[in-house]
């Protein structure tokens, strides 16, 4: 059975893309904006990228926020990261 992600529209172009659930975060994220919700296949993208906000969960094989950004370039970082997952496992709901 297909779960139904949320729709959101990208801030810079009119193609759609759907965004990681904020439901299913995995629980090791820390509070905050971002987050990776169990989707997340370890690929390792995240952790290239945003090296100083995702890091990877040994035992679940699985990558998590263990550090909101602080910055703007932070932010950028978790942002590229976002739009880069193959699977749309992160998410920013802006908290």
């Amino acid at each position: 059975m297909s779960k139904t992600l949320p729709f959101i529209p990208r801030p810079s172009s009119l193609t759609p893309y759907f965004m990681a659930d904020p439901n299913d975060r995995v629980p090791e994220n820390t509070p905050g904006a971002y987050y990776v919700d169990t989707n997340c296949i370890d690929c390792d993208v995240c952790r290239d990228t945003a090296s100083s906000n995702f890091t990877r969960h040994d035992r679940g094989g699985y990558s998590f926020v263990f550090k909101q950004p602080q910055t703007g370039a932070e932010r950028d970082l978790c942002e590229e990261a976002l739009m880069a997952c193959p699977v749309e496992a992160i998410g920013n709901d802006g908290e």
